[in-house]
């Protein structure tokens, strides 16, 4: 007979306690403690009749066959780059993103690419399998190959997968599923935990790529417990600012290849067209000649890409001047508004400074202080940047410009794209002198 154990989990981090708390005291999160039953049972774990990867026995490293990892491109280059050259096979990936940022179309258009080889199961747990349908009309996705199950128990899933032996799977999304022998709501840590667990096994017992559908937080982070962005084998981030057509794939975690690279598309009408030249993409809409821009090169994993960094320093309506920023951390500017006003004497106390990376992409490496101390200071004296000038270098608190990494490749990327760059700036104080006209 079972035994019934009830506990408490937080939703946030998965801290479990015997009684409910208010304050989580592992991470501090204000009344996210749900109830959940543990039944415990001498019987054996339900998932150990179908795992089948696993060895009972180590075995010396150098008696296990070295094999060439198997990919497959997707035929989308930007979206190949990102995963390392490829889909690997028995892969699991989870790839998360604001609600409506379009991970269920990227998804349909690499499930109907590989539709064209072999088959492919797009388990919906959110949708209808017609509001698929219609999607995959719009986006010519129909495909005979492309089977839709609309179904959120994992159990019932995996019969359909033993019968139809995809080569892909999808499950959209992983916080809708649900395992019968766990005694807790759909979403909670317990369940998204082991719903990971359960498809991750799946995938390598049986050889099926795998891609899993992840909601994110108010705060932009994945929901769930941490273990879940262990479990899976590659952790994808698909983001971009609604009011912009343009999306950005983000490689956060990657055991087949590097991370931190980055993909550009297009959302259009027919779907998401990867852009090729990310640069000139951002670019094509820059103000020339005006003061309060600068062009900066940055880098996102492996590539280079050029992004425009504009400030607006205006005088101070009230006695507390503010501090806004887009796109960078809001502390970042304060520490180079900070070392401005006092290498420069701009008396920036009086006035607020605006700051935004245009195109909504976010930038935390130490390489953009350099654009972002030019576009306040361009701004603050009405003075635009020289034309066609690329600047990239960590500021330090004494107003020395500081080298960065993979600096040949930024200058490359600036060459390729018309651009060039100031080598000589070595101190805040230049910047009036060898920067702006």
């Amino acid at each position: 007979m079972a035994k019934k154990r009830t506990f408490y989990v937080c939703q946030s981090c998965g801290y479990r306690s015997p009684k409910w708390v208010g304050k989580c005291p592992e991470c501090g999160s204000w009344g996210s403690f749900v109830e959940e039953v543990e039944r415990t049972s001498k019987s054996s774990n339900p998932r150990s009749s179908w795992v089948k990867h696993e060895r009972e026995t180590p075995i010396p490293i150098t008696e296990i066959g070295s094999q060439q990892e198997e990919r497959r491109k997707t035929g989308l280059r930007e979206f190949d780059r990102v995963l390392g050259g490829g889909v690997v096979k028995g892969s699991v990936s989870l790839i998360s993103g604001e609600p409506g940022i379009g991970k269920s179309t990227l998804l349909l258009q690499i499930a109907s690419i590989f539709a064209d080889k072999g088959k492919v199961l797009y388990v919906t747990a959110e949708e209808s399998p017609e509001q698929i349908a219609l999607r995959a009309k719009r986006l010519n996705a129909l495909k005979g190959n492309l089977l839709i199950l609309s179904q959120n128990d994992l159990e019932k899933v995996s019969q359909h997968l033993e019968k139809i032996k995809p080569e892909v799977a999808i499950y959209d999304s992983i916080q809708t599923f649900f395992l019968p022998y766990i005694e807790s709501a759909a979403g909670s840590v317990s369940q998204v935990r082991e719903c990971a667990a359960f498809i991750t096994n799946m995938s390598k017992s049986r050889g099926i790529t795998s891609f899993i559908v992840g909601h994110v937080t108010k705060e932009g982070t994945i929901a769930g417990p941490k273990v879940l962005e262990h479990i899976v084998d590659a952790v994808f981030h698909f983001e971009g600012d609604k009011g912009y057509n343009f999306r950005v794939f983000r490689s956060l975690k990657n055991r087949f290849g590097s991370t931190g690279e980055l993909a550009v598309f297009e959302m259009t009408e027919a779907g998401l067209k990867e852009v090729p030249n990310p640069s000139e993409f951002f670019l094509s809409e820059r103000p020339v000649g005006k003061a309060g821009s600068a062009i900066f090169a940055g880098m996102e994993g492996s590539r280079p890409i050029l992004l425009e960094v504009q400030a607006l320093v205006t005088r101070a309506v009230f006695s507390t001047p503010q501090r806004r920023a887009k796109g960078i951390n809001v502390n970042r500017l304060s520490i180079i508004v900070a070392t401005i006003e006092k290498e420069l004497g701009i008396p920036l106390r009086n006035f607020d400074v605006f700051v935004n990376v245009v195109g909504g992409v976010k930038v935390d490496e130490p390489a953009i202080d350099l654009p972002i101390a030019t576009a306040i200071v361009s701004s603050y004296f009405d003075r635009p940047v020289r034309e066609n000038l690329v600047l990239f270098g960590e500021l330090g608190l004494t107003g020395e410009i500081r080298r960065v990494k993979l600096e040949e490749l930024r200058e490359r990327e600036a060459q390729k794209n018309g651009f060039k760059v100031l080598r000589d700036i070595k101190h805040l104080s230049q910047i009036p002198e060898k920067v702006l006209i």
